[in-house]
């Protein structure tokens, strides 16, 4: 980061951004909302508090770190909303103490007391019948002592390394034979260890005593000959972000491995302890770990609640969402899945269609003799991973296989590199991408032989090559074997895997070329129509939008009348609706069941509709540091399906969307009175829709009977239906409260 000394902070900040670290605290504050909406099943819930907790970890190893850091290093450059690190530190901890104030009155006052009466018990050790407490006795002398270590902190003893997000046992001692200074010691909760131990014959349902509590319970054994106290958790942040010089490695792959070692060894930036930990104690603490007092954070409740988790994968139907089954693509029995792309090009959304056509794509192109070669991004995949195992046994079956394994993939790292191996192993070509760019990516090219010729098959995504979120996330698949795209596919793993300069892409938009100028020049020709009164109309879903360039681009567009709709699920700097600037923007988030994940965009262009997904938000970043790719759906059907169900229904929600006010608040967007309520995550859970670009359009039915589960729907129990007509102008799309899509005259 550049240094700019003679940089002062402005006394408030700009009116054009909001502060990108406070933005992604709303964020996080919109999934704690979720945890305490009262009408969402316990566990549910639970899982929510558990998703705000993990959301913070990261942003402290991350963001935090980063602004420690700069205060650090004494840059004094400011953010683009004109605040120094200094000033954003500040504002975070006044936050941040407040979200999880609320955070924990929520777990302890509301779901653990459910939970409870829903026969999942959190046990007190001291509370146990006799016989259970002698089972948990014996379990802690065979299979938990033997782990532990306690740690003096005392002149002797020099001051112990605590692990980042580490559960620890602070103890307070006195001798027993004689009188003395109170004492410190400390033991580390193995994590090798379950956290929640199961217990037996307590009645039915699910019974459960913390593992730190019997740590504490038997501290005799571990400090014999003293007396104890007083016992209390604490649990500490560092630093995660590593550095890697890659112009600098010769080994890459061993350049990260070796990162990942010093992940525990950062400075650290938080400390959370329970409201009896001493505050001598504390002091010592902060003292010896350099923590300011502000980022000193009394929980309570129990501490590191990820590891709560858990609780969520218990079998209690009752007290989570209705489980859902995926539809699928509903091919022929027998049929190939290269027979299904040939027949029309496939756009799947996700989880409401399947990931298996993907999963399909891979394996089947691992054991057919006529495909030649497969080429594959992988930035994150599951544990046990099925696309990862369908290319070794493609290389296997003596096919031309690449991976491009992205290791520097934040908190994946590990995973990437055993994975990386294995696929090398295999005989697999593994490339880790270009140097100094993340590749971001998301494209599996299968290259087959067949009658006429050498055919290539392409799935493009907005998500990740993983089973396991293509459950929980909202993404987007396009399959197709359309030549121009098969051509830009191979031309990108060529520029990923040797010496390429191709910068002339038929139709793909690739960060760090030719994306960022292309994104310009589509905003700059809405603006353009809507000077000439040809209207103007953009509408674009992503995760985060914090581009400097960017929001200046869709400001000049607002000033000039274009009409703007932006789904951001998560960061948004641009300020919407503010008079002279951005009165044309709206702002949605929807933090729901599903995190939404897909990226779209549509640019209206007068009538001759473009829309794009692809793997990149509008954050500097993924423009200019990723390589991420933006591909065009050209099909009127499948394109019109992506205004309309996609962008349309999510325009829609009156249930979990927020729209971003000019002061920075989100503020729950409501039903209009009479009308009806819209949540666009069930009503695409529950609609039938085409997956094709052949066959005869049908209505895309996004709403059922009133009396249906949920209570969504139209007036007097007809379905409601959004539909996808084609016509030579744009697309029309709902506003708030009004979910029929009207038709749009011909010009």
């Amino acid at each position: 980061m550049t240094t700019q000394p003679q940089a002062e902070p402005k006394p408030e900040s700009s009116p054009r951004f909001f502060n990108r670290e406070l933005s992604w605290l709303a964020f996080n504050e919109r999934v704690l909302e979720e945890a305490l909406d009262t009408t969402k099943p316990p566990l549910e819930r639970l899982k929510f508090l558990c998703i705000f907790a993990t959301n913070l970890d990261e942003f402290y190893m991350i963001r935090v770190a980063g602004l420690k850091q700069q205060l650090g290093a004494s840059i004094l450059e400011l953010s683009p909303d004109g605040l120094s690190a200094k000033e954003q530190l500040k504002r975070i901890s006044e936050r941040v103490h407040d979200l999880i104030a609320r955070h924990g009155r929520c777990l302890r006052e509301e779901v653990l007391p459910l939970l409870t009466s829903n026969a999942i018990i959190l046990h007190s050790y001291r509370l146990l019948p006799q016989e259970t407490r002698e089972i948990v006795d014996e379990y802690f002398r065979k299979e938990v002592l033997p782990v532990l270590t306690p740690l003096a902190i005392d002149p002797g003893h020099p001051f112990p390394h605590l692990l980042n997000l580490g559960l620890n046992l602070g103890f307070m001692l006195t001798s027993r034979d004689r009188e003395a200074e109170d004492l410190f010691a400390v033991v580390q909760v193995p994590s090798v260890l379950p956290r929640l131990l199961p217990l037996r014959g307590l009645g039915s349902g699910y019974n459960f005593l913390f593992l730190e509590d019997a740590i504490a319970q038997h501290a005799d054994d571990l400090f014999p000959g003293y007396r104890v106290t007083m016992t209390f958790p604490f649990r500490l942040t560092r630093d995660a972000d590593l550095e890697i010089a890659e112009d600098e490695a010769d080994d890459l792959l061993e350049t990260v491995e070796q990162s990942l070692r010093h992940r525990n060894q950062g400075d650290a930036v938080r400390l959370e302890v329970s409201p009896d930990g001493p505050q001598e104690v504390v002091d010592t603490l902060m003292a010896d770990l350099q923590i300011h007092p502000k980022d000193v954070f009394r929980i309570e409740g129990p501490l590191n609640l990820p590891d709560m988790m858990a609780l969520v994968n218990l079998d209690m139907p009752g007290l989570k969402d209705q489980p859902f089954t995926p539809r699928g693509l509903g091919r022929e029995k027998g049929e190939s899945i290269f027979h299904r792309i040939r027949t029309a090009d496939i756009l799947l959304h996700h989880p409401y269609d399947s990931f298996d056509p993907v999963l399909s794509l891979v394996s089947e192109a691992a054991t057919d003799p006529r495909v030649l070669a497969i080429k594959q991004t992988l930035y994150r995949t599951s544990g046990d991973s099925p696309v990862v195992r369908a290319l070794i046994r493609a290389a296997e079956e003596g096919k031309q296989v690449t991976a491009i394994v992205e290791l520097k993939a934040r908190f994946d790292e590990k995973a990437n590199i055993q994975w990386a191996k294995a696929l090398e192993d295999a005989g697999v070509h593994v490339v880790y991408g270009l140097l100094g760019l993340k590749t971001h990516a998301k494209v599996c090219l299968v290259v087959r032989r067949e009658d006429t010729g050498i055919r290539r098959y392409v799935h493009f995504g907005t998500g990740n090559y993983n089973p396991k979120t293509a459950r929980v996330y909202t993404d987007l698949g396009f399959m197709t074997c359309r030549p121009d795209l098969g051509a830009d596919a191979t031309e990108l793993f060529n520029l990923l895997t040797g010496y390429s300069k191709f910068d002339r892409w038929r139709k793909l938009l690739v960060a760090p070329q030719n994306m960022r100028s292309r994104l310009l020049a589509l905003i700059d020709r809405e603006t353009e129509h809507a000077k000439a009164g040809r209207g103007g109309r953009i509408v674009a879903k992503m995760n985060s939008l914090a581009d400097e360039k960017i929001i200046d681009s869709l400001y000049r567009a607002s000033q000039a009348g274009v009409a703007i709709d932006l789904i951001v699920r998560g960061i948004c700097c641009l300020r919407p609706g503010v008079a002279g600037l951005s009165e044309n923007v709206r702002v949605t988030s929807i933090v729901g069941r599903f995190l939404e994940h897909s990226r779209v965009f549509h640019f209206a262009n007068g009538g001759d509709d473009e829309v794009y997904i692809g793997s990149a938000d509008w954050m500097t970043r993924n423009l200019d540091r990723r390589v991420e790719i933006l591909v065009p759906i050209e099909d009127p059907v499948l394109r019109d399906r992506l205004v309309v169900e996609v962008l349309g229904t999510c325009l829609a929600d009156n249930v979990q969307a927020r729209e971003l006010q000019a002061d920075g608040l989100w503020v729950r967007r409501l039903p209009h009175a009479g009308a009806m309520t819209v949540n666009a995550q069930r009503l695409l859970l529950l609609a039938e829709k085409p997956v094709t670009a052949s066959g005869t359009q049908k209505p895309v039915v996004v709403g059922l009977d009133s009396s249906s589960s949920g209570g969504t729907g139209g007036e007097g129990g007809q379905p409601v239906r959004l539909r996808s007509r084609r016509r030579r102008t744009s697309v029309a799309y709902p506003v708030s409260g009004d979910i029929e899509v009207p038709a749009e005259p011909d010009i």
